[in-house]
């Protein structure tokens, strides 16, 4: 053996000896830390070890999160969330299990039953219905491409260095809107197009002819359809126009627009089937839709690209259920410390129409949060205010987590907030059975709605946070604070958000704007006037931040109100004076004109008209 040979012997001795010395040393470590509870102890049943180790390979950031979450420390590995039953749409087999690539709150249900109940009762839930919303529009048809029902356009020039054939008129929607508040996901469909939950289900709201006619021919007997009503709403139609209706087709069209008038929302209707019933026609169009899904390798459904990925928080999942638990809760670590972190919910919270996280950096609660985040505690296991930490409040201290009062976490962030802020007026959380804010004006309907199990008015809902003030706040302070909030409210409601609404709505009933969103240069106006600038200053008001307040808020409402939206309505007059359309024209002008004459308003034009 040769001295060189001996050499290289010795040197990889030595470095075996030195990685064996460091693996030790690492496990030691990890004792330790275990001991400690820095770490969990992870115990991998044997038969997910296989996966785990296989997964370490392919995709190691996702194991590596696992391992550091309360489900591993708890034996929660892959299959107890992925698993799928054996009629799942989105089920396949891959190495011996068969499994889901998305996961759901109903599968999440499986284990967090009271979470998935205040989730799907809560605003959140209800998010992926911007799909039908002014905000929608905007992305899919102003600033995307779609034309009724075609999504695509041609390109008009070259793109270098990639074979562009069409344009996709709904990437605007799909990696904006949707991203935040859901998509309905779907499947790829052979030859083309989407396979989502409607494909999947029956017994839905506001049942078409058509699908009624498919029931009808599947059962043999056609389905009953009955309008959702409470039972004070019927008392209430009773009372007042003397109907009881109990199907939209029993009501001429002018009675539903009336009824709906009063109520404050769209009647909705139901099919109502039976448990067997929905069963078979659910499995019916399960098995005819099936062969339509295009299948990758182990025979996987392939989502299609323009819903998937996606975590918004109102997602329309293929199962029926809506959410996505880690819109909040990232996967796969689904920690509880970035949970209770204002980071956690700018993702969607922040920007020119709610800038939440803005509002909450520049007021005094964010700014002590910065200073004191070291001592708050977040990962403690319950982290209840007045026990865990009380340096400062985040937005899961006001909206979702434990305190010393109220003991109980909450899924639904509705609970604790007196006024919503989304719509053009503000309004107060009064809330039915089933959750939906009442939109009513009628005193009597509004208690009889109030008085129903499972309804709540703004006063409760006030009342649970100011449990959450109450930890360092006096009850003064409390009371003061929700006097400034509300009078700033309803004088935004009251000097420029129902007037600016009225002359929108005067403008479309005389015919002089159309019926199509965002086509006449006053809808914009009105759009950034209460979606962007009127949001900002409310939420402000919301949550003390002055400058939000007023300076990006109330001021720019002024400002779009007197300067913009007030001479473009006049504009509109004046062109449909000049083409002929005088009765129009007075009618709106004589909304405009009462306006200004209000004494809230005669400051504007007041020099204007007494000058020579």
């Amino acid at each position: 053996m040769t001295l060189e040979v001996k050499r290289i012997i010795i040197a990889v001795l030595g470095i075996a000896f030195l990685a064996s010395l460091l693996f030790v040393q690492w496990m030691e470590i990890v004792r330790k830390q275990e001991e400690l509870g820095i770490r969990p102890h992870i115990e991998v049943p044997a038969d997910m070890k296989r996966c785990i180790e296989c997964h370490r390979q392919k995709s190691p950031g996702i194991v590596s999160h696992w391992e550091g979450s309360t489900h591993a420390a708890k034996g929660v590995t892959c299959i107890e969330c992925h698993k799928a039953e054996a009629d799942d749409i989105d089920g396949f087999d891959h190495e011996g299990y068969h499994i889901a690539t998305l996961v759901t709150p109903r599968d999440c249900g499986r284990c967090h039953e009271e979470e998935l109940a205040e989730f799907s009762a809560s605003h959140h839930a209800a998010a992926g219905n911007i799909l039908a919303s002014l905000d929608n529009f905007l992305a899919e048809v102003a600033e995307g491409g779609r034309a009724g029902q075609v999504t695509t356009f041609s390109p008009h020039s070259p793109t270098p260095g990639m074979n562009v054939t069409e344009v996709n008129g709904l990437a605007a929607a799909h990696t904006g809107c949707q991203q935040c508040h859901g998509s309905k996901v779907s499947f790829q469909r052979k030859g083309g197009g989407m396979i989502d939950v409607t494909d999947l289900t029956v017994n839905v709201i506001n049942t078409t002819a058509e699908e009624l006619g498919w029931i009808g021919e599947q059962l043999g007997h056609a389905a009953e359809v009955k309008i959702q009503l409470t039972g004070a709403e019927r008392q209430s139609i009773k009372k007042q126009f003397a109907l009881s209706p109990s199907r939209k087709n029993d009501l001429s069209q002018e009675e539903i627009a009336v009824i709906e008038k009063h109520l404050g929302h769209p009647l909705k209707d139901k099919t109502l089937l039976t448990d067997k019933e929905t069963k078979k026609l659910n499995k019916i169009k399960l098995d005819a839709i099936e062969p339509l899904i295009v299948r990758g390798k182990e025979d996987k459904p392939l989502f299609h690209s323009g819903t998937w990925p996606n975590t918004g928080i109102g997602r329309l999942n293929l199962d029926g259920s809506r959410g996505s638990c880690s819109a909040c809760h990232s996967r796969h670590d689904f920690s509880p410390r970035r949970a209770r972190q204002p980071e956690n919910c700018g993702k969607c919270h922040l920007g020119p129409d709610h800038p939440q996280k803005e509002i909450y950096e520049e007021s005094k609660h964010g700014i002590a949060y910065r200073d004191l985040k070291d001592k708050m505690n977040l990962d403690a296991d319950d982290w209840v205010l007045g026990e865990d930490y009380f340096d400062a409040p985040t937005c899961a201290t006001c909206h979702l987590s434990a305190n010393t009062i109220d003991k109980k976490i909450t899924h639904d962030p509705g609970k604790r907030i007196s006024w919503t802020n989304r719509p053009p007026v503000s309004l107060r959380m009064d809330t039915n059975m089933h959750g939906s804010v009442l939109k009513t004006t009628d005193p009597e309907l509004r208690k009889a709605l109030l008085a129903e199990k499972g309804a709540e008015t703004s006063d409760v809902k006030r009342k649970r946070m100011s449990n959450v003030c109450s930890h360092c706040h006096t009850p003064d302070y409390i009371k003061g604070f929700y006097k400034q909030y509300d009078d700033f409210v309803v004088l935004y409601n009251e000097k420029f958000a129902k007037p600016g609404g009225a002359i929108m709505g005067e403008l479309l009933k005389q015919g002089l704007r159309t019926k199509t969103p965002f086509d006449d240069e006053i809808e914009w106006t009105w759009f950034y006037l209460w979606h962007h600038e009127g949001r900002r200053a409310r939420h402000g008001a919301s949550m003390m931040a002055p400058d939000y307040a007023h300076w990006h808020g109330t001021y720019e409402v002024a400002e779009r109100f007197y300067t913009h939206l007030i001479p473009q309505a006049r504009e509109i007059i004046a062109h449909a004076r000049a083409e002929g359309k005088e009765a129009e024209a007075k009618a709106v002008e004589d909304v405009v004109e009462s306006i200004l004459a209000r004494s809230e308003h005669q400051w504007f034009e007041k020099d204007k008209k007494a000058a020579p």
